[in-house]
C-alpha cells in the first residue's frame, strides 16, 4: 500500500471511530442506551457476517477455540460496549472518547496478567501508573458525591473500557482459527443478544424508542461504518502498519470527538479532562516506548 493510501486510511479510520461518540450522544436522545447498542451490533453483525459469507469459506466456528472467542468476545468485548452507552448518557461524548483512549494501556495490564508470553518490564509499569494517573485527573472521585450523574458516567465509561480490553485478551488466549470479520460478526450477535436482554430485565421498554429520521440514521451510521467498515479499515491498517501505530488512532479519536462535539451538540470540555487525557497518552508513549523508538528509527532510516 502507497504511503498517500496509508494515510488516507489512517484519516478515515480516525474520523469514523472519532465521530461514533457524538453519535451516541445523539442516538441516546431517542433511544434508551441498552436497546441502542444492541440493535447497533445486530445491524453491524449482518453487514459483517454478510461480508464474511461472500468473501470466505470459513463463515462459522468450528474450533472449540473459535467457540471459546466468540462466546468471550462476545460477552465482553462486544458486551462491555453497553457501559459505555449507558455512562455517555451523563457525560460529553469528547470525555468519553478520551477515557476510552486508556484502552490500550489496560489491555496491557490484562495482557501482562492472563497472556504468560506478555510481561511487563522496567517502564512499563511507569507507561500504566500515567495511564491510570491520567484517567484519576479526568474522574476526579469526589466521596462526598459519589452519585454524582457525571462522576458515575466516567465510572461507567472506564468500566466498559476494562471489560472490552479484558474481552480483547481472551480473545487471543483463546487462539481461534476462524477469520477476524467472521469471529467479530458471531461476537457482535452474542453481545447484542445480551444487551437486549439486561435491556429488557432493567425495564428498557422498545415503546420508549423515538423513530425519527435522525434517529434512523444515527443507528444506521453506527451500525454501518464504525460498527462494520470501520473495523474492517482499522484491521487493514493494522496489516500494514503494525499494533503499535494502529493504536494511534485511539489517540487522535478524541480530538475528532471532542471537536464534533463542540460544533454540533454545544459540548464543552474542562482543561483537567484536557491535562488526563495527554497523562493518559503519556503513558502509552512510555509503554510502548521501544516499540516507537524502533519504528522511529525505521523512518529516519527511510528518509536518508
Amino acid at each position: 500500500m502507497s504511503r498517500s493510501r496509508t494515510l488516507a486510511l489512517f484519516a478515515v479510520v480516525t474520523v469514523v471511530y472519532g465521530t461514533a461518540f457524538p453519535a451516541v450522544k445523539t442516538g441516546l436522545d431517542f433511544v434508551p442506551p441498552l436497546l441502542f447498542v444492541a440493535i447497533r451490533n445486530y445491524l453491524a453483525a449482518a453487514l459483517l457476517l454478510g461480508y464474511v459469507g461472500l468473501t470466505a469459506a470459513y463463515r462459522t466456528p468450528r474450533t472449540r477455540g473459535d467457540w471459546t472467542a466468540v462466546l468471550t468476545g462476545g460477552a465482553f468485548l462486544m458486551g462491555g460496549v453497553g457501559f459505555g452507552f449507558v455512562g455517555q448518557q451523563f457525560i460529553p461524548s469528547g470525555v468519553a472518547a478520551i477515557i476510552f483512549s486508556l484502552s490500550p494501556i489496560v489491555t496491557g495490564v490484562l495482557a501482562w496478567a492472563l497472556l504468560p508470553a506478555e510481561r511487563l518490564v522496567g517502564r512499563d509499569y511507569l507507561g500504566i501508573l500515567l495511564g491510570f494517573l491520567g484517567v484519576a485527573i479526568i474522574v476526579r472521585p469526589d466521596p462526598s458525591a459519589l452519585l454524582d450523574p457525571a462522576l458515575v458516567g466516567k465510572l461507567l465509561v472506564f468500566v466498559g473500557v476494562s471489560v472490552v480490553a479484558l474481552g480483547s485478551v481472551l480473545v487471543r488466549r483463546s487462539r481461534p482459527e476462524m477469520p477476524i470479520p467472521a469471529l467479530t460478526g458471531w461476537a457482535m450477535v452474542v453481545g447484542a443478544t445480551i444487551q437486549l436482554a439486561f435491556a429488557l430485565a432493567l425495564g428498557e421498554s422498545p415503546a420508549a424508542v423515538r423513530v425519527t429520521p435522525l434517529a434512523i440514521a444515527v443507528v444506521g451510521y453506527l451500525g454501518v461504518f464504525p460498527g462494520a467498515i470501520g473495523f474492517v479499515l482499522f484491521l487493514t491498517l493494522m496489516e500494514e502498519v503494525g499494533a503499535v501505530k494502529a493504536n494511534l488512532v485511539t489517540y487522535l479519536t478524541p480530538v475528532v470527538a471532542l471537536v464534533v462535539g463542540w460544533l454540533f451538540l454545544a459540548e464543552r470540555i474542562q482543561p483537567a479532562t484536557l491535562l488526563g487525557f495527554l497523562v493518559i497518552v503519556a503513558g502509552f508513549a512510555v509503554l510502548e516506548s521501544r516499540e516507537l523508538a524502533a519504528e522511529l528509527a525505521r523512518y529516519r532510516g527511510f528518509v536518508r
